[in-house]
């Protein structure tokens, strides 16, 4: 009696599972389901709408991005814009004529022979070091004092100190 007159329910008599028998609890206000389930519903229907714009965009060539309100709806059309800018590229007859140049080019590489070292010319194969100079060694002289390496590497040093500290300056506080 006391239920009908303030308008509320009775609470259930236990504890509800989830819907999708995933062994966790459900609640009432997730539709039945516990919390990750109710997530990844929620995550299943965005992704849905956006493919459902993202579609409709291209098809119609135009942009209804702004109507929709929610930051992550936002951010997610701002990812199939960035899609959408890519641009397509097509076969042409210049791009196959390129292709059959570029083809006799990339057996002559294939045909150079194999991998040698850059000092004795000893084959090294796939044990070659190739060296910050850009060259390819044996295991004799992969060190730079062995090769007598050009790279420099105190300045590439002193780049990386820089880069991994930054110079850091507290902001000036007001005296009283």
């Amino acid at each position: 009696m006391e239920h009908d007159e303030t308008g509320c329910q009775p609470p259930p008599e236990g504890p509800i599972l989830c819907i999708n028998n995933c062994g966790f609890f459900g609640s009432a206000a997730n539709l039945n389901m516990c919390s990750k389930c109710y997530k990844d519903l929620i995550l299943k229907q965005e992704q849905a709408k956006l493919a459902a714009s993202s579609i409709e965009n291209i098809v119609n060539g135009s942009s209804s991005s702004t109507e929709q309100g929610s930051p992550a709806a936002d951010a997610g059309n701002a990812q199939t814009d960035l899609a959408q800018v890519k641009p397509v590229s097509l076969p042409s007859k210049q791009a196959s004529s390129s292709d059959e140049a570029g083809e006799p080019k990339a057996k002559a590489k294939a045909k150079a022979g194999p991998s040698r070292c850059s000092t004795c010319k000893k084959r090294v194969g796939l044990t070659g070091f190739t060296c910050r100079c850009g060259n390819l060694f044996c295991g004799a002289h992969r060190y730079s004092d062995k090769h007598g390496c050009q790279f420099d590497y105190r300045s590439a040093a002193q780049d990386a100190i820089a880069k991994a500290n930054p110079v850091v300056k507290a902001e000036k506080l007001d005296k009283i």
